[in-house]
């Protein structure tokens, strides 16, 4: 995935100080575009893609959430349903695969809502959204640690879940209030 258009520092000297199954941990002397040098502690990360399933066929729309516990935060946690990238894979292809292996649901029209750094200070993992139309229910496959509840939301209950707190992950609160917004500009008139 291309990453937006950047002023590339560089790299005095590198050394890896943890290498997991998910992230790399090193310790980078950088020199910043201006010639400032520093030290910093930088987790490596491949990316990840993040599902934004949305069920058209009521009166008002419905987001496809899943829960699950999170132990980093210690609770159990509503989210939009993600995953890492297997390598150099394709985002969209990543979607399509963490949309069926967490809900079993699937779509046809799938479109890139955003694309953003999850904590740039420390981590280069990025996230891209992808918003999935009309999703069709199928079954769930899940990884042999996952363990994961579904439901649907309607989308004003699910804003409203954000905006109070009962959403506290922030890739969710971000795709949440991004397809309200995108949502409601497709029901505006266009002026000419």
């Amino acid at each position: 995935m291309k990453k937006t258009a950047k002023r590339s520092g560089k790299i005095l000297s590198k050394r890896t100080v943890f290498k997991g199954k998910l992230f790399t941990v090193a310790i980078e002397n950088i020199a910043d575009p201006e010639g400032n040098k520093g030290r910093r502690d930088i987790v490596h990360h491949g990316g990840s893609v993040v599902i934004l399933p949305l069920d058209s066929s009521q009166r008002e729309p419905r987001v496809l959430l899943v829960r699950q516990f999170r132990h980093a935060a210690g609770q159990y946690l509503w989210e939009l349903c993600a995953g890492g990238l297997d390598g150099d894979e394709d985002p969209l292809v990543g979607a399509k695969r963490e949309l069926i292996e967490e809900t079993g649901y699937t779509s046809e029209k799938w479109e890139k809502a955003m694309f953003f750094y999850v904590s740039p200070g420390f981590l280069d993992e990025s996230m891209t959204i992808y918003l999935a139309r009309d999703i069709k229910k199928g079954k769930a496959q899940p990884e042999e640690d996952e363990f994961i509840t579904k439901r649907l939301f309607p989308l004003s209950a699910a804003v409203k879940m954000a905006l109070t707190g009962k959403i506290l992950d922030a890739k969710t609160i971000a795709g949440i209030l991004w397809l309200q917004q995108h949502l409601a500009g497709a029901k505006r008139p266009h002026r000419r």
